[in-house]
């Protein structure tokens, strides 16, 4: 980071690669920039409002459909993540040569037509239809949405600029989880995801119609250029000689296995681990407000709050600290995320292991932002070492790799250690899981509780520990990306 040589080594390797800042794709006004990347944002929270508000209603899913914390993890996770990550690179394919934001816009309106579904689904197998018919839309957003804003913005604005962008995701979650919330508690969880999945039906249309394509100014010849197709092979061989490529994505896809893994139990871990304090919180606002709130509205505010707007600032931050040190040391771009991914864990581990529940939120709160500092630099960073061509194919691999591992695996794997650990405890008590959902003595049902809690807090803190290899990969992207970025 402090290396004397290391500006000159990074301008010079941008600089020797003219041919590869694109093809002369005219700027957008400022104006018509700034509403672009406005639109892009709105979209992208809506994708992950859509996405996530099943996290706050997973605790009254599972009581309503009967369901293990298995089947919540396949239900939010690999259900989701295994269209949502294959559908991604032929739709990147065709967005390297069609209409970004048609593509978008279309895939916007599907998403929220199946969130929409969720709403009706009345047992398990309706559940994960619907969720993959979710992901089958928004497969269709990010990969065409890089691409756009890396030709909308000059290249020493991507990382703030895709930041930006990317605030959509606890954006997002920070909505879904209080209006989840609070739709649940007053109309149930089933008209949460109606309320959730109708404005993306509007902004769909606004999207295909007002949504500027930056090819389109471009003259004949130029157009050609820019919508000239790469083969895939050839495409995939580029990002196959790019050492910075997989140990970014790879270290990328950990973050999100944690995150992932973690999204759809932070309410259930405070509702299994706080449950007095909770109901205790609902009744002091309830008197003090006159507005009748119960638990899951008041988790889901609170985390939404606290939790959701510190994940907005530390995906802002990300990109404003990476755009300046990147400035003077292109290595910035992965050794902020390394030495975040170290320092979260500890910190993460207090978080759910204190007694208070309001201790408990305000001190997870800092690795929500510490643990967020990744998105802006890691996106910025793979649209820039590759040509303007493959970008949207670059992005769609980046998040073949990043959620088939973090959203496809995360959480089904703490829902598999969580039930494991519980397992165990309730053995000790001569007890099963099965003899939890039935009716039992009073001793019984608190020893299911005490294992149902400990089991998703241990969960939650091994696989925390996966930061030591994010933080790894990371390290090691240090000796290449100054020489690997091309645009």
């Amino acid at each position: 980071m402090t290396d004397a040589t290391a500006p000159a080594q990074g301008v010079a390797s941008t600089a020797t690669h003219p041919a590869d800042d694109g093809p002369g794709i005219e700027p957008l006004s400022t104006g018509f920039r700034r509403y672009a990347l406005w639109t892009l944002m709105i979209i992208y929270t809506l994708n992950f409002l859509d996405r996530q508000i099943v996290n706050i209603l997973a605790e009254p899913i599972k009581k309503d459909l009967h369901l293990a914390d298995w089947q919540l993890g396949m239900m939010t996770g690999l259900a989701f993540a295994l269209f949502y990550t294959v559908l991604g690179i032929p739709i990147a394919r065709k967005a390297e040569k069609s209409n970004r934001p048609a593509i978008i816009g279309a895939a916007l309106a599907v998403w929220s037509g199946f969130t929409m579904l969720c709403g009706f689904a009345q047992n398990f197998w309706h559940l994960v239809l619907a969720r993959i018919g979710v992901g089958v839309g928004e497969a269709g957003c990010t990969p065409p949405a890089h691409s756009l804003i890396t030709d909308y913005v000059p290249k020493e604005k991507r990382a703030s600029a895709i930041a930006f962008y990317s605030i959509g995701t606890p954006l997002g979650s920070l909505i879904g989880m209080a209006m989840g919330g609070l739709i649940a508690d007053a109309y149930g969880w089933r008209a949460a995801f109606l309320v959730a999945g109708a404005p993306g039906l509007i902004f769909a249309l606004l999207t295909f119609f007002t949504l500027p394509e930056p090819r389109k100014k471009l003259s004949a010849a130029m157009a050609a250029k820019a919508t000239a197709t790469i083969p895939l092979g050839a495409a995939l061989a580029v990002l196959a000689s790019k050492k910075t490529f997989w140990l970014i994505a790879f270290a990328a896809a950990i973050k999100a296995f944690i995150g992932y893994g973690h999204a759809p139990f932070t309410a259930s871990f405070f509702f299994r681990s706080h449950a007095g304090q909770i109901a205790e919180l609902s009744a002091w606002i309830t008197g003090i407000t006159g507005f009748s709130i119960g638990p899951i509205g008041t988790v889901g505010v609170a985390l939404s709050v606290v939790s959701g707007t510190a994940g907005v600032l530390g995906v802002w931050l990300g990109g404003v600290i990476a755009d300046k040190l990147g400035a003077k040391d292109l290595r910035a771009y992965v050794v902020v995320p390394a030495i975040a991914s170290l320092i979260t864990i500890p910190i993460y581990i207090t978080g759910v292991s204190v007694p208070d529940a309001t201790a408990a939120l305000l001190i997870l709160a800092l690795p929500a932002i510490i643990g967020s500092l990744w998105y802006g630099p890691v996106y910025a960073t793979a649209q820039s070492i590759v040509q303007p061509q493959i970008r949207a194919t670059c992005a769609a691999v980046l998040l073949f790799i990043i959620n088939l591992i973090g959203l496809g695996l995360g959480p089904l794997f703490v829902g598999i250690i969580s039930d494991l650990w519980a397992g165990g405890l309730l053995q000790q008590s001569g007890l099963t899981a099965a003899d939890c959902g039935k009716a039992m003595l009073d001793a019984n049902k608190a020893a299911c509780g005490v294992a149902q809690a400990e089991g998703l807090r241990w969960a939650l803190i091994v696989s925390m520990g996966f930061n030591l290899i994010a933080f790894a990969l990371f390290w090691l992207a240090r000796k290449t990306i100054r020489e690997e970025m091309v645009s």
